[in-house]
C-alpha cells in the first residue's frame, strides 16, 4: 500500500471515531431529560437589584 492510501484509510477511522463519540456526548446529553428554563422573575429581580 502507498503512503498517501494509509493517510486516507487512518483520516477515516479517525472521523468515524469522532462521529461516534459525538453520537455518545448527544445521547448521553439528551438522557438527562428536558431542560428547565431558568424562572424569569427572580432574573428580573436580581437584574434590577444590581
Amino acid at each position: 500500500m502507498n503512503k498517501s492510501k494509509i493517510l486516507a484509510i487512518v483520516t477515516g477511522l479517525i472521523s468515524i471515531l469522532l462521529a461516534t463519540v459525538y453520537l455518545i456526548i448527544v445521547q448521553l446529553l439528551d438522557f438527562r431529560g428536558e431542560m428547565i428554563p431558568a424562572p424569569i422573575i427572580e432574573t428580573i429581580l436580581v437584574f434590577l437589584n444590581s
